[in-house]
């Protein structure tokens, strides 16, 4: 039997996601939270074992910093502990890299560095969500809804989205997330 490795405990999430961004702010690494917990951190019931974060493109130096404030924090890799490995060998090759708090198997905090305009606009078009209570920088509700539309399309995605069309319903750019659409599919999907 598997077990359930998804934590629905909102305050535990809160507090996991606020630990992790207090290093980003402190090294002064631009981050945005982007899929599932955007959804969760509106309050839609479900459980999660991670929580994607994508960083602004960085040196190797600032991820070994990086790195060293996070186990300093509490925090492991799941993947060891060379930065020169982990930076390589994963972010450089738009790989993600998994932490968790010491002692525990969840929740993870999926990390990615951006690997194209479309991260590149994700980040820049930054957005904290006042509706979720939350300090923290998300991507555009426009940009998770066409995510999950176009590209992730799993029934738990599509259920996110409709639940964020639900919660802006009448605030939403419509035009905003067709050319998102666009751009997902000619850097991720390759089609023009």
């Amino acid at each position: 039997m598997v077990s359930d490795r998804r934590v629905s405990d909102i305050n535990l999430l809160n507090s996991f996601v606020k630990d992790f961004v207090d290093v980003l702010e402190t090294i002064q690494i631009k981050y945005i939270i982007v899929s599932g917990f955007v959804a969760i951190s509106h309050g839609r019931s479900r459980g999660t074992e991670d929580i994607d974060i994508i960083i602004e493109k960085i040196s190797e130096k600032k991820f070994e910093s990086m790195h060293i404030e996070l186990i300093k924090s509490g925090f492991e890799c799941l993947q060891g502990n060379t930065t020169k490995d982990l930076f390589n060998d994963y972010l450089k090759e738009n790989t993600s890299i998994r932490y968790v708090k010491k002692g525990s198997f969840v929740p993870e905090m999926e990390l990615k560095m951006a690997k194209d305009e479309l991260d590149e606009n994700q980040l820049n078009e930054r957005v904290k969500l006042p509706l979720t209570g939350l300090p923290f920088w998300f991507s555009s509700i426009e940009t998770n809804i066409a995510f999950k539309e176009e590209l992730l399309k799993s029934p738990k995605d599509l259920e996110d989205s409709r639940h964020l069309r639900i919660i802006y319903e009448n605030k939403l750019n419509e035009g905003q997330i067709k050319e998102i659409k666009r751009l997902i599919r000619k850097y991720r999907l390759i089609i023009k």
